[in-house]
């Protein structure tokens, strides 16, 4: 198997950063896989002692094919390390594999990823591939995976075809602004979509999984998501750049089965059951809920 190299993303948690080496580590295809890391540069002077600290477990690092580290002497952000990073990976490898600090995966995320990209490479409907999924309760799933109309930035993969298509500028931002059917459209995808897309635009947010997720929108692209989950998502606390708000609308089974071969679906379809599913758990009213619990339980 061609394999992907596997794109890690760290800046200031080194704890949940060597959860997240340790588990990838252990994964059947590690040592058949590339490793590259993007360190980012301190954002305040008091980061820097613990960024000297990652940097230095960082050069720790076994059990890969090989490691590349790239340091950065200055903060670039989490969506500007991971448009640079990915697009350098994908003009080399032209498909990869992208994880962030504080994601936990199971002993076959890199076969389920991989088995994916090999399998829907020449299918450009297939716009991505999650590591993470949902738990849907009492949801039967014939096979091993499944597709929905949106994208998850928890463990992920891609191919170059789709990724440099993708405009970071939104250049037709005013005029899909002047859109109400496509507004609405957009919308279904989650009561999440429209608000982080504004605020993108308007400077008030830095999010390179938006604009990728908008793009998907326009080219009516699917992702591929995993009938049990191959992530488990460590970073919800003070110190997560984007993740906040308690765990428990994101907790999900976590795949233990160590299963190598998977059964992937032949016909590229949203699988509808699931995707009311999904669509339930990025409503309003779900969102709302969890709001309250976070403000009380605090």
């Amino acid at each position: 198997m061609n394999l992907a190299p596997i794109v890690l993303f760290t800046y200031k948690r080194l704890d949940t950063l060597q959860e997240t080496v340790h588990a990838l580590a252990a994964n059947n295809l590690a040592s058949q896989s590339d490793l590259i890391i993007y360190s980012d540069g301190a954002k305040k002077q008091e980061d820097e002692t613990i960024i000297q600290e990652i940097r230095t477990f960082l050069k720790t690092i076994t059990g890969f094919k090989s490691v590349t580290i790239n340091e950065s002497s200055t903060n670039k952000g989490l969506a500007t390390s991971i448009i640079n990073g990915v697009s350098a990976a994908m003009k080399k490898y032209h498909k990869a594999i992208v994880l962030e600090d504080d994601l936990k995966t199971s002993i076959n995320f890199l076969d389920f990823m991989n088995e994916g990209l090999n399998k829907y490479k020449a299918q450009k409907k297939v716009y991505s591939i999650s590591g993470y999924a949902f738990d849907f309760k009492n949801q039967k799933i014939n096979e091993d995976a499944y597709f929905l109309n949106r994208s998850w930035s928890w463990g992920w993969a891609s191919w170059e075809d789709r990724w440099i298509e993708i405009d970071w500028e939104v250049k037709d931002y005013t005029s899909f602004e002047y859109d109400s059917i496509q507004k609405k459209l957009f919308s279904k995808l989650g009561s999440d979509v429209y608000g982080m897309l504004q605020k993108q635009m308007k400077g008030e947010l830095d999010s390179w999984y938006i604009r990728s997720t908008y793009h998907q929108f326009k080219v009516q692209g699917l992702s591929l998501y995993p009938s049990i989950s191959k992530i488990d998502n460590n970073g919800f606390d003070d110190q997560a750049t984007h993740n906040s708000g308690l765990k428990n609308r994101y907790l999900t089974s976590f795949d233990n089965s160590n299963k190598k071969y998977f059964k992937f679906p032949e016909v590229i379809e949203i699988n509808k059951q699931l995707q009311l599913g999904f669509a339930n758990k990025m409503s309003f009213r779900i969102r709302i809920i969890n709001k309250f619990k976070e403000i009380f339980f605090k």
